[in-house]
């Protein structure tokens, strides 16, 4: 558990509606949070940021200046600005309207409204993204432990580094899709693969099932961090030899337990 509080989370919403900023500034003082500032543009937000890093950005889809995927793609390229957790609170449900949030490491999707539950998990994710927990297996000396990460958005990689480096793994090698992985798979070893589902080349249900069908690779554990929702692709999944499923955007704390699952399994 992390030993950050949500009350010291300083926290800039981003929502070009007055009414909203006010009911998401009441909702977020319920939680205890009390460090707000607010910005009702996708420059104005850039400008606060640029002049005080916040540490979570809650942003709104629509701006009158931009979009929430132009305000990420602004933060992502920004060395100061690039490591902000990010959550998206919309009413939008369109798999392919959220796809590109799911691909760039948010650390959070919200509905709109959202439940108080739905905005106190979303903070104690951010909290674990920012603060270091390291996690004990009996089985393996988890600053040993050498995982491949597997994805073929950058940002999303970046986030499952940060996450699992705050667990304490520091041998961390990564792939852009399937095919590469196995190229990695190789030449090095591993004893852990995280990977998406849906990649160019190779996807994570191929890789999957090349790791079980190898002779030198069929015992590694296999965690899929997945946006995909059909019912048909995850059965596949499962039947494939996945150890774990979980989604994107993940949590944080389900990872560490999975991970704790996975590998200490007798």
């Amino acid at each position: 558990m992390s030993t950050l509080c949500i009350s010291e989370l300083n926290i800039l919403l981003v929502e070009p509606s007055a009414l909203q900023r006010k009911i998401m500034i009441q909702q977020l003082r319920d939680e205890q949070v009390t460090a707000i500032d607010t910005a009702a543009s996708l420059h104005e937000a850039l400008e606060k940021m640029l002049k005080v890093t916040p540490d979570l950005v809650i942003s709104a889809l629509h701006f009158d200046d931009g979009s929430a995927v132009e305000l990420l793609g602004a933060m992502r390229r920004l060395p100061q600005l690039a490591e902000i957790p990010f959550m998206l609170v919309s009413s939008e449900t369109r798999k392919d309207h959220l796809e590109v949030f799911k691909q760039s490491g948010v650390v959070a999707i919200l509905p709109k409204p959202f439940t108080r539950q739905h905005l106190g998990s979303a903070l104690n994710a951010t909290l674990d993204i920012l603060d270091p927990d390291h996690i004990e297996l009996e089985h393996y000396d988890i600053e040993n432990l050498r995982v491949l990460v597997v994805d073929d958005s950058r940002m999303a990689r970046n986030l499952i580094r940060r996450v699992l480096g705050n667990l304490g793994i520091r041998h961390l090698l990564e792939a852009t899709d399937g095919s590469e992985a196995m190229q990695v798979l190789a030449r090095e070893t591993v004893d852990l693969v995280v990977t998406d589902y849906n990649m160019p080349e190779v996807n994570g249900l191929e890789l999957t099932e090349f790791i079980r069908r190898s002779e030198l690779h069929a015992h590694l554990p296999v965690l899929m961090v997945t946006s995909e929702a059909n019912e048909a692709h995850l059965s596949q999944v499962a039947h494939a030899g996945v150890n774990a499923l979980t989604d994107k955007p993940f949590e944080p704390e389900t990872v560490k337990r999975l991970l704790v699952q996975m590998l200490d399994q007798s």
